[in-house]
């Protein structure tokens, strides 16, 4: 073993952390090998953590955690959407549960939007190009003799 093999150079970590960015795009989520997006946040002064649920989109799941970390440290937060944390309903009870419940209601309202955001896309797209557009059978109809050949 060389000198040098045990250490890796400045370089290869940037390399790495550019690496770690394109796979986690926001603070506070990671995927799953499944594809699912979740977030999680540890407790303050704690070692245990506040699961914040797993959604299909990331920015679902960043949601989550930036009103998880909101209520936990306040508005000082590194937040990945900071101008869309509102402040209007504060939270009278700081208990993990609560700030799971929180978050785990702006995630799901967030992931419920993002995906039908983008099956209205991904219907619009394929309205547009007709060739792809396939029309489901009708189970109660006998076949035409016509189609048989």
């Amino acid at each position: 073993m060389e000198l040098g093999d045990c250490c890796l150079t400045s370089s290869s970590t940037k390399g790495e952390k550019r690496k770690l960015q394109k796979e986690k795009p926001f603070r506070g989520i990671r995927m799953r090998k499944w594809g699912k997006w979740v977030a999680e946040i540890r407790e303050p002064n704690k070692r245990s953590r506040i699961w914040l649920g797993s959604y299909t989109t990331p920015i679902a799941a960043a949601r989550a955690y930036d009103t998880a970390v909101f209520y936990l440290r306040g508005p000082s937060a590194r937040l990945n959407f900071p101008d869309l944390v509102l402040q209007e309903d504060e939270l009278r009870d700081i208990s993990a549960a609560s700030i799971r419940k929180k978050a785990t209601e702006v995630g799901a309202k967030v992931d419920a939007l993002e995906t039908s955001l983008h099956h209205a896309s991904a219907s619009s797209s394929e309205s547009s190009n007709p060739s792809r557009v396939f029309r489901k059978p009708d189970l109660n109809k006998y076949p035409d003799s016509s189609d048989e050949d």
